[in-house]
């Protein structure tokens, strides 16, 4: 089978590796350049082929929520620990890779600290999640009309040019 076919993407291991590029992160246009096609190609193969469809679909959706519950820990704040580490001496050891071991990273010092809330991520949440009242440009209806008039029938022609040249 010639790389870069459509049946070897259409096997578990074809549609798992698709399916974990999506979930990575990658793009149609990266994935597509993984298989070796041009991302037109891809495009139909989503449109022909349903089992490749949804193997991009899964993987995406995975990376999506990852990347909104991102966002929405840094529109709300969260707590995390900071860790300092310390090289100590031990006794000396081989690893397994052969190399004598001397010194170990030990945690000397542990700091819970809080990161405040993001406001740009909290209003970029909000104009998504709740356009209805958080985007920048809002509908209002007026209902009725304008009843203040200005009577204007007692002026003469001059009083009138005053009033039109007038910056007030």
């Amino acid at each position: 089978m010639a790389k870069g076919k459509y049946e070897e993407w259409l096997t578990n291991e074809g549609l798992i590796k698709v399916e974990g590029w999506a979930r990575d992160g990658l793009t149609d246009e990266q994935i597509a350049k993984n298989i070796g096609i041009n991302v037109a190609t891809l495009y139909r193969w989503k449109e022909r082929y349903c089992e490749i469809c949804e193997a991009l679909k899964r993987g995406k959706e995975v990376i999506d929520r990852q990347v909104e519950n991102a966002l929405l820990k840094r529109a709300l704040g969260y707590a995390f620990d900071e860790l300092t580490y310390e090289q100590v001496p031990v006794k000396p050891f081989v690893n397994e890779e052969g190399k004598v071991i001397e010194f170990e990273l030990e945690i000397v010092k542990k700091v819970t600290k809080q990161q405040a809330p993001e406001t740009a991520a909290a209003i970029f949440w909000l104009k998504n999640r709740r356009p209805d009242k958080w985007r920048d440009k809002q509908d209002i209806e007026h209902s009725g009309g304008v009843t203040n008039q200005i009577d204007l029938s007692g002026l003469t022609a001059e009083e009138l040019r005053k009033l039109a040249n007038s910056d007030n």
